[in-house]
């Protein structure tokens, strides 16, 4: 079934008796926060209460079960419940785990949203507020957060939505979860199509990555090279090289099952990360092309971002 036949209807099928068609009582949104500490939970948990979301912070993983009843039972009370729960001791890193083991197990419906960052950038963050990791004891901060990740690995790879907050400031994350978390309506899938360039490390929150190293680089054409993807010259010599419009094509379709996956398994947030060498040229206008397909598709809105663009 193509992704233009995905429409899903809000109500069930009217009832033989009276005619009536019953509608599905709307249930509350549950997200679940956490991640690295120094990552951003507190801006996170900030931007969430400021758009209308009943923020819970620091809550015993015991409790979330019995939080998440209560909210389920009575949806319009709480349409929309944030929990934020960090990881400060490994016995309380196995609760978090069970308890999330015991939601799915339940039937509860929720979504999981790890903030992560690099480790040079977590450094500086607790060197600018003086204070220790929480897992660093008498050792460095590298060692606490080297400790964290270990912890969190499994925890980061089952999460919905990974959102890499390095080259974010605290408004710039703000703008993130808004953008992330406040659309109302129908829409099901939110794609984030991100160039960048690969001499500068992968995207760590990519969830597809597509190399298009294979296409004609146009810095070595004098006149393209002080231009960007985004312009339109290069643009055009890009996206009418040899086999790229057949390449953007077949990669739009390759990820219309995975498009009806996500929907399937209630996962809302994905990124495809689009690399070519200095995240200039090639990268950034395959993204704006893909960018440009893929919103076209129903209950699917698209952001599109360069990371690398500008640098030198």
């Amino acid at each position: 079934m193509g992704l233009e036949l995905m429409a899903e209807s809000t109500a069930e099928s009217s009832t033989e008796e009276d005619g009536l068609t019953p509608v599905k009582p709307a249930e509350a949104e549950l997200l679940i926060v956490t991640g690295m500490s120094g990552a951003g939970r507190s801006t996170a948990s900030d931007a969430l209460e400021d758009h209308g979301w009943y923020v819970v912070e620091n809550l015993p993983p015991q409790m979330l079960g019995t939080l998440a009843e209560l909210v389920s039972h009575a949806p319009q009370s709480i349409p929309k419940l944030a929990v934020v729960m960090d990881v400060r001791s490994k016995a309380l890193f196995a609760d978090i785990r069970a308890a999330l083991r015991a939601l799915e197990a339940s039937g509860v419906t929720f979504r999981v949203l790890f903030l992560d960052a690099s480790d040079d950038v977590l450094v500086r963050r607790f060197e600018q507020g003086r204070r220790p990791h929480p897992l660093q004891a008498g050792g460095r901060i590298l060692d606490g957060i080297a400790a964290e990740r270990e912890l969190l690995k499994e925890l980061r790879d089952s999460s919905d939505l990974v959102l890499d907050t390095s080259s974010l400031n605290v408004h710039g994350l703000a703008t993130a979860i808004t953008e992330l978390f406040t659309e109302t309506g129908p829409i099901a899938i939110r794609l984030n199509i991100m160039s960048f360039g690969f001499k500068y490390g992968l995207p760590v929150d990519a969830n597809y990555v597509a190399d298009v190293r294979f296409i004609p680089n146009p810095h070595w054409v004098p006149a393209l090279r002080p231009h960007t993807g985004l312009d339109q010259d290069v643009s055009e010599y890009v996206l009418g090289a040899e086999g790229v419009p057949n390449f953007v094509e077949r990669y739009v379709l390759a990820l219309e099952p995975v498009l009806e996956g996500y929907r399937r398994e209630n996962k809302h947030y994905a990124t495809i990360a689009v690399g070519c060498t200095g995240g200039k040229h090639r990268s950034v206008a395959v993204a704006m092309e893909l960018s440009k397909r893929l919103a076209q598709y129903p209950r699917v809105t698209v952001t599109t971002t360069h990371r690398d663009l500008g640098r030198e």
